[in-house]
């Protein structure tokens, strides 16, 4: 028997999700109406608040029927750790959208920046209010500081997929090992995360905490060196040209050494936190 939970909206944070659901749907079908740009960065805006408002609209109705309740996984580490996300992304493509496809002739693209930080204005206050639950609350995974930077790990691939072409590093041999850097970390910390959150780590006949920390180390060095190598291979000697406008490909190789830099960043403090927490913290 499914039970209706009332809560579920009219809480502060069900009344932003709602929010956050008429705004994402708005900002995708201004987009839409605008007409289909054949680019990936129009392709991940479009993903994003499709993504959003799919899994907001979700996290409503299994509240609402109270459904929530009968599944195998910590509801709230999910709805907090998704809050997080669903910022980000919204982040990234309200940057993203009005940069490459907004002019002050396009009333739609306009419309649809203008909403799309109202939807990570939603989704940053929905996160800090589930953040701001009483101690024990949030003890899941995805919402402790490993499980963040795992997400975020994982977020800054994604940005970087999207900025990649296959002519940036077809023929060179150095560039393909970037890649292969980013699509191997990327797996590595996805199945983490599905693991870890899925309450998995307790089958493995080792202590998973010190495969992630293996994991951690190699993934670290492994983009240290595609912080060298990317811009010494696809930048050096390669000058911007003068007629390079919006979504120009350097540019984009630009995007991936920034991105390429910030990860290297998260993998050693999620390595150097890590191997706090295991070595120094749990020997306590």
């Amino acid at each position: 028997m499914v039970n209706v939970d009332l809560r579920a909206l009219t809480q502060p944070v069900g009344v932003l999700r709602l929010m956050a659901t008429v705004f994402t749907c708005v900002s995708f079908s201004l987009v839409a109406s605008a007409g289909h740009v054949s680019t990936p960065y129009w392709a991940w805006c479009m993903f994003t608040w499709c993504f959003c408002f799919f899994f907001t609209l979700l996290i409503l109705v299994l509240e609402f029927t109270s459904v929530q309740a009968k599944l195998p996984f910590a509801w709230d580490d999910f709805t907090t750790a998704f809050a997080m996300l669903a910022s980000l992304m919204c982040l990234s493509v309200s940057i993203m959208y009005p940069v490459f496809f907004t002019c002050p002739a396009c009333p739609s693209q306009i419309g649809a920046s203008v909403v799309s930080w109202v939807c990570f204005g939603a989704y940053a206050a929905e996160a800090v209010l589930t953040r701001l639950r009483p101690s024990g609350q949030n003890s899941g995974f995805l919402s402790s500081l490993p499980g963040i930077m795992k997400m975020l790990e994982a977020f800054l691939a994604c940005l970087i997929f999207t900025s990649l072409e296959e002519s940036q590093y077809v023929g060179s041999a150095q560039l393909q090992w970037c890649v292969a850097v980013y699509c191997l970390c990327f797996i590595f910390a996805i199945l983490i995360i599905l693991l870890s959150a899925g309450q998995l780590t307790s089958f493995f006949p080792f202590p998973f905490d010190k495969l992630v920390i293996v994991l951690n180390i190699l993934a670290a060095v492994m983009y240290l060196t595609a912080m060298v190598i990317w811009p010494f291979y696809s930048l050096s000697g390669n000058k911007r040209p003068s007629n390079c406008g919006h979504l120009c490909p350097w540019d984009k190789l630009v995007v991936v050494t920034f991105m390429t830099i910030l990860n290297v960043i998260v993998y050693t403090l999620d390595t150097a936190y890590s191997i706090r927490l295991v070595f120094c913290v749990s020997t306590q």
